[in-house]
């Protein structure tokens, strides 16, 4: 039956062999006697086929330790690397041989993940998907029909009946049966450890009756290592089908969180951060796993109590009662410390998350800070916040240390308790060495329950409060499949009709609202979305996506749909494969898009060209070559309906043009599209075919520009209002191409009138006839767009820099994490060691040392009272001193010299003339258990202690180091990967890693104490001993070896889930518009199957360890009852009991003591992979002594000869720059990409140093001075305003060095106090996370107000994007030319007209200086670059 199902083994017929070879035993025994004493009462024939079958029995016994061949069908469905487990045999899988070949070759060489074998078919993710959905349909016993195929991504995660099933209940339906069998091997495990009591009570037993025959006592030994051996097979076997289910579990809560996110409905999403939900992931499917495992114990801990408790009844009676009244005291403590451990656990918490939160934002706006020099400032309000940290984890340390002292010393209070009640309940009670030893290995059986029990209890509290995250999750609303629709009768491409739709959420959410609206898109129609911010324009492209609740009227899109946002989601892959996106690759197709898009020119210089890896939310891109990214990938999808949400504001205006004529516009590459256009640029529209207007969430207005135009409405208006502020810039060219349609239509001559007068206005200083200036800049935009590309925004101070690093890398601009191969440096535990500090590093060992030595001295102690009732059962309460001399011969001494009689009476020992009573034993064994506990207590306090200094001196070392590294190493390293350091590793140093000290120094003593006292008690079993422990301490090197880089793997092969995760979460809106989700699905799955085949293996290897060290313990226990049995007469029961119980006792130390220094060793790698970044090349020092106080004082800047690149190796950015800006100047920078203007600012903050020449600012070097002195007396006004979460105090003034006058002033400069004085809070109105409560307008006034602040001699201005509205632009304008006309002013330019009142202008081209001239002699020079890109942007 087994072979039809495909089985290569079974395990019922090996049984059956076996029971046959050990029942024929007897028989052979008897055979060979018959031979030997050729005995011919006994037929030889039967004697001769006896032994054939037999023989015959021990060949098919061996034959089925193998495995049978794979079948034809099973080589042909098997995967490219399987796992052995699948086709090993019975006895390979029971004692996890199967596994040694892996061993062996991460012994050999360092494991890969190559190396690693493919998940089981019963683990994949495809299987427990189609599981999952089972479970969760309406029955749970058929899955729907969608899931019959593994992997499918069902549309919908609700189930028919509307309500969402319990994740808990999904679960059990899944797993139950694994679970069930768990179970049963669980107790089946846990009864047969009480047979070692028992057997070792017979032994005892036999010891003491020397009549008894000695073939009897080496069965008991023999016995007592069967059941040694079959308790090791159980509970591995046990720990393996637990630990698969608990990565079973993982993987589907893990498969289900992220499906159950690409349907999530926009309030839900609101309801959670990014870092939430990943958290669901990461953390919470890890805890509700890792229970999993322990659930069980639950109900086996307090059954082994019980019966623990029974057995002692047996042997001490009543008296066991006060042993179990010291149990239930225990319980209230416990209880106690567990509440208090938790509450403070909550606490710390809240903190870590403060400071992570604090940290990332650290990381983010890192370049912000820098530029400010903030970094000391925002560290030192990290450092307060872990300085709280650490007060509490002191006193978890605290309540740890006391709940683990309690739990380990609850056996010995137990047995003292237990055993003091027996000897003073009645004089006849004698404690002999049976009921001691019998007494003190159930004692230890206790030990375990009692240990695991509360932990057990609070990691359940723990998981089910992950499972209801999980479940809050799960059962949040999804998006509405229905709310958009296609319909084949509408003859639109696009219909809503009488549609309301709102964001649901808050009141003050759902109260605004998209009403009233009624939308046609004919197919092929290009049509624009105006109104002012606010209007509801980005709202109907979502209502159009499904994104919001449609809460009346119907919508419908008719065919594929393809979505522009307007910031723009780039994925971490290469270039290419952002545009093409999982389409097929067409050359020709793919190059036309290129160009129509205007990337090609940025393929020619990225080092890589198309195949170069885009980082970490586009990071190595400006934001328009971001958004032409995203352009070309809706460009060169197969949509038929595009919806772009201004996407151009991200773009110069020339670029802009260019891109609407070959991509959205007419004669653009989309143009048999049907597109919606959602844009603030009114230029377009003449050539759109409708034009929407938006006001308050309605649509107010509809119809063709002309049209609008001659209406008098409000698109009249906005048109009019966007003429006077481009008037004011002075882009003439822009106001003739809006009157050209105007001029034959009636009704619009009102407008024309006011339009010629702005007209006339703009074009005074221009040349040439209205005609000429229009085919100039149209000709010009499609020369030069093609061979220069756009302006780009300021990110192209780190895009340029970035693409010369990456030349330096290859194509490749962020780095792969590097994963350390070999054994941890034993620098590491230095480094550790060092930070705890000497005194904390050293006593513990001491202290520990002690308190095994006490736990070892009252063991002996009970010997040497329990052998006295050998030889004179009648005196109860004394020592007979031949008995005690036999023992201290037989025991090598243990006791010393001491000098041993016996007094006159005969009755009580004497040990130099001092009588050892009863009350004298409990007195000794009283004060061996308080010398044990504080001891203990001492270690493990000192320890914690030591490593929550070591914790947070490594926490500061970090900060202050990362925050001193280079801008190059923010840019080429994710900020995850960064921020990894300080939540993960930091968390490992906090917690895990003093736990790991704690259990290593801990099982390390106990270990050496064990091996001493059965050497001393029993010197020959050291025969034995010496090569079980070669063997050990191989399979320990072998085992350390491939155990530490499977952490390794899989610590690295975790971080691209969570980046996968994260990345969609942020772009689930493109990916759904798109279609996307089983594509995104698929991957996920993937990287988390490739993610787990580390942990699958990591779990066979526990298992395979420890059988092999187990099965090594149990050999020296079968040593220790061994050389015990042999010796009768000369040995007595004392010294066996006390030998064999501790030999019991190393069978869990010896495994531990592996398993800790593994974990031990993966948890260094925290303090490695910290180290590493402290010993990055850091920038220069902060201060310098010498810098005078108040420079500068005139604001002059000069250049010498400067040259200067991004890393040693590289070609130089700047090329002998020589120039110099005079005091009070305003100079415009400008130049093509990669001119060099982006580096000139960064060389003028420092932020990349000289290679080269010097800068002067009042004829300073500002080499000579120290970074805060350069950057703290240097203004810049960034493009992008970063704002911190916290106070608004914090973003305006972190070093505290400014009055809260001096602030209102500032904000009323910056047009802001009149808002913030209409928050309740004031200046400490709190800011969001990246200051998402403030309009991107009040974040760059927010960046005014800190330069107006700071008021320094010298101001770089990086123009705002023309994302932020004219109003804002005007303000910032203004308030600048009023308030800082005493100041040089460098303005990096984008569009030019911001530049054209400016002194001097600075074009650079290709590093070096090619024009320095004011703007009207350069514009006068018709050749001039700067001319050049003054007629691109339409303004000559």
């Amino acid at each position: 039956m087994g072979r039809r199902k495909g089985q290569q083994s079974s395990g019922i017929i090996w049984f059956y062999w076996l029971f046959t070879v050990v029942c024929g035993l007897p028989q052979l025994y008897t055979s060979i006697i018959v031979i030997l004493r050729r005995d011919t009462t006994s037929p030889p024939f039967l004697t001769a086929t006896f032994l054939v079958q037999f023989l015959c029995s021990v060949a098919l016994l061996l034959a089925n330790c193998f495995s049978d061949g794979l079948s034809l069908t099973q080589r042909f469905s098997a995967t490219e690397n399987p796992a052995p487990g699948l086709h090993a045999s019975f006895l390979n899988r029971l004692f996890f041989f199967w596994g040694g070949s892996i061993v062996w070759l991460g012994w050999r060489r360092p494991l890969t993940f190559d190396d690693l074998w493919d998940v089981e078919p019963e683990s994949t993710t495809a299987t427990l998907a189609a599981q999952w959905d089972a479970a969760i349909s309406r029955d749970g016993k058929t899955a729907p029909a969608e899931v019959k195929e593994p992997g499918k991504l069902r549309p919908a995660m609700v189930p028919v009946s509307g309500r969402q099933r319990s994740v808990l209940g999904c679960l059990f339906r899944i797993f139950r049966w694994h679970f069930l069998g768990g179970g049963a091997l669980c107790f089946l495990a846990e009864g047969a450890r009480f047979l070692t009591p028992q057997l070792l009570s017979l032994i005892i037993s036999f010891m003491t009756t020397p009549e008894q025959p000695a073939w009897y006592g080496y069965l008991l030994t023999v016995l007592l290592l069967v059941s040694c051996v079959f308790v090791t097979v159980i509970k591995n076997r046990y720990f393996y089908t637990m630990f698969t289910q608990s990565v079973r579990i993982r993987s589907a809560i893990m498969t289900a969180v992220y499906r159950k996110a690409l349907s999530l409905s926009s309030a839900a999403r609101r309801d959670s951060t990014v870092g939430e939900i990943v958290n669901l992931m990461a953390v919470d499917a890890q805890s509700i796993g890792d229970t999993a495992i322990m659930l069980w114990s639950i109900v086996s801990s307090p059954t082994v109590i019980l019966i623990s408790m029974v057995f002692l009844w047996q042997e001490l009676g009543p008296s066991i009662l006060a042993g179990v009244g010291v149990l239930v005291l225990l319980v209230p403590l416990n209880s106690y410390l567990a509440n208090k451990m938790k509450s403070l656990l909550v606490s710390t918490l809240k903190f870590r998350d403060q400071r992570v939160k604090m940290v990332s934002e650290i990381i983010s706006g890192i370049k912000v800070l820098k530029l400010y020099a903030w970094e000391g400032s925002f560290a030192a309000k990290v450092e307060e916040i872990r300085a709280e940290e650490i007060v509490r984890l002191k006193k978890v340390a605290f309540y740890k240390t006391f709940n683990s002292l309690v739990f380990n010393s609850a056996p010995y209070l137990v047995a003292l308790a237990t055993f003091t009640t027996f000897l003073l309940a009645s004089p006849d009670n004698v404690l002999d060495a049976k009921k001691a030893f019998v007494s003190i290995s159930l004692f230890n059986l206790l030990r375990l329950p009692l240990i695991q029990l509360p932990t057990i209890i609070s990691q359940v509290i723990q998981a089910n409060v992950a499972l209801q995250r999980v479940q809050k999750f799960i059962s949040a609303d999804d998006i509405d499949p229905t709310a958009v629709c296609k319909d084949r009768s509408e003859a639109n491409a696009i219909a809503i009709r009488s549609g309301r739709f709102s964001w649901e959420g808050d009141e003050a959410q759902s109260a605004w609202q998209l009403e009233n609206i009624d939308l046609e898109v004919g197919h092929r129609r290009l049509v624009a979305v105006v109104g002012s911010v606010g209007a509801g324009k980005s709202s109907l492209i979502s209502a159009l996506l499904g994104e919001m609740k449609k809460e009346a009227g119907r919508v419908v899109v008719n065919g594929r749909v393809a979505y522009v946002s307007q910031q723009a989601w780039l994925q971490n892959a290469t270039l290419r494969d952002n545009i093409i996106w999982g389409e097929d690759f067409d050359a020709k197709r793919y190059k036309k898009v290129v160009n129509a898009c205007a990337l090609q020119p940025d393929l020619d210089m990225l080092p890589g060209g198309d195949m170069t890896e885009i980082g970490e939310k586009g990071i190595n891109l400006s934001g328009g070559q971001k958004q032409r990214v995203s352009l070309a990938r809706a460009a060169y999808s197969d949509a038929d309906i595009v919806l772009f949400d201004d996407p151009l504001s991200a773009v110069d205006a020339h670029v802009g043009r260019f891109i609407f004529d070959n991509v959205i516009g007419p004669q653009g590459i989309l143009q048999d599209r049907t597109r919606l256009l959602v844009t603030h640029a009114v230029t377009f529209l003449p050539h759109v075919d409708e034009v929407v207007v938006m006001e308050g969430g309605r649509v107010v207005e509809k119809g063709s520009y002309a049209e609008l135009v001659a209406k008098q409405g409000d698109f009249a208006n906005f048109v009019l209002q966007h003429i006077n502020d481009t008037t004011n810039k002075g882009a003439g060219a822009e106001i003739e191409e809006l009157i050209e349609p105007l001029e034959q239509v009636t009704g619009a001559e009102p407008l024309l009138r006011q339009l010629s007068l702005r007209s006339s206005r703009a074009s005074v200083n221009n040349t040439g006839s209205e005609t000429d200036i229009r085919s100039r800049r149209i000709r010009s935009i499609s020369e030069t767009v093609t061979s220069s590309v756009d302006r780009l925004p300021s990110l192209d101070r780190r895009a340029t820099k970035l693409y010369e690093e990456a030349e330096f890398d290859g194509k490749r601009l962020v780095e792969d994490e590097t994963t350390e191969t070999g054994k941890v440096s034993r620098k590491m535990y230095l480094v550790y060691g060092k930070s705890m500090g000497v005194f904390y590093a050293i006593l513990p060992i001491i202290l520990m040392s002690l308190a095994q030595a006490s736990i070892a001295g009252s063991n002996v102690w009970l010997s040497f009272w329990s052998s006295a009732g050998e030889s004179s059962p009648a005196s109860s309460d004394t020592f007979n001193s031949t008995s005690l001399q036999d023992f201290n011969a037989s025991a090598h001494n243990i006791t010393g010299d001491l000098d041993i009689s016996t007094n006159d009476t005969g009755l009580d020992p004497v040990f130099s003339d001092f009588v050892i009573t009863k009350n004298i034993f409990i007195g000794v064994f009283a004060v061996f258990g308080v010398a044990q506990v504080g001891f203990m207590f001492l270690a493990m306090m000192l320890l914690f202690l030591g490593c929550l200094r070591s914790s947070r001196v490594l926490h500061q070392r970090l900060l202050d180091s990362v925050v001193r590294l280079p801008m190059s190493f923010f840019d080429t390293n994710p900020s995850g990967r960064i921020i990894n350091r300080f939540s993960k590793e930091i968390s490992v140093l906090d917690t895990t890693l003093p736990d790991s000290t704690r259990f290593m120094l801990s099982c390390i003593t106990q270990v050496v104490s064990t091996l001493i006292v059965i050497l001393a008690a029993t010197p020959e079993a050291g025969f034995f001993m010496l090569p079980i422990m070669v063997v050990y301490y191989m399979i320990h090197i072998i085992y350390i070896a491939s155990s530490r880089q499977l952490k390794r793997i899989e610590s690295v092969s975790k971080s691209p889930i969570y980046s996968h995760f994260g990345e969609t979460l942020q772009g689930v809106s493109v990916i759904r518009a798109y279609k996307k989700e089983q594509e995104f699905y698929d991957e996920s799955q993937r990287k988390i199957e490739s993610s787990l085949k580390s942990v699958y293996v990591n779990v066979l290897l526990n298992r395979w360890v420890a059988v092999s060290l187990e099965m090594l313990a149990n050999l020296i226990t079968f040593a220790a009852a061994l050389m015990g049995v042999a010796g009768r007469g000369s040995i007595n029961s004392g010294v066996v009991g006390l030998s064999i119980t501790y030999a019991l006792n190393v069978t869990v130390v010896l495994n531990w003591v592996v398993r800790v220094a593994a974990d031990l060793e993966a948890n260094i790698v925290s303090v490695e992979r910290i180290s590493e970044y402290m010993q990055k090349d850091r920038e220069a020092d902060w201060t310098a002594p010498d810098t005078p106080a108040s420079w500068p004082d005139d604001g002059c800047v000069s250049f010498s000869n400067y040259q200067t690149r991004y890393r040693p190796g590289l070609d130089l950015v700047l090329k002998g720059i020589t120039c110099s800006f005079k005091p009070g100047e305003k100079v415009g920078i400008v130049g093509r990409t990669g001119a060099g203007k982006s580096s000139l600012t960064l060389a003028l903050f420092r932020i990349i140093e000289a290679a080269g020449g010097e800068i002067d600012i009042d004829k300073v070097n500002i080499a000579d001075v120290g970074l805060h002195d350069l950057r703290g007396r240097v203004s810049i006004i960034p493009q992008d305003p970063v704002l911190f979460s916290g106070p608004l105090r914090l973003n305006l003034d972190p070093l505290a060095a400014h009055s809260d006058a001096d602030i209102w002033r500032a904000l009323e400069l910056a047009h802001l106090a009149e808002y913030i004085r209409g928050q309740p809070m004031g200046l400490e109105h709190p800011v969001d996370e990246e200051g998402s409560n403030f309009s991107v307008g009040q974040r760059q006034l927010v960046c005014l107000a800190r330069a107006l602040l700071r008021n320094s001699r010298i101001l770089v201005l990086d123009e705002a994007t023309a994302a932020i509205d004219l109003d804002t632009d005007d303000l910032i304008q203004a308030t600048i030319r009023s308030q800082f006309a005493h100041c040089t002013v460098l303005t990096i330019a984008h569009r030019l007209n911001t530049i054209m009142d400016s002194d001097r202008v600075l074009v650079l081209d290709q590093g070096k200086i090619a024009e320095f001239a004011p703007p009207s002699e350069l514009l006068a020079n018709h050749d001039s670059i700067f001319f050049g890109m003054a007629k691109d942007a339409g303004l000559v």
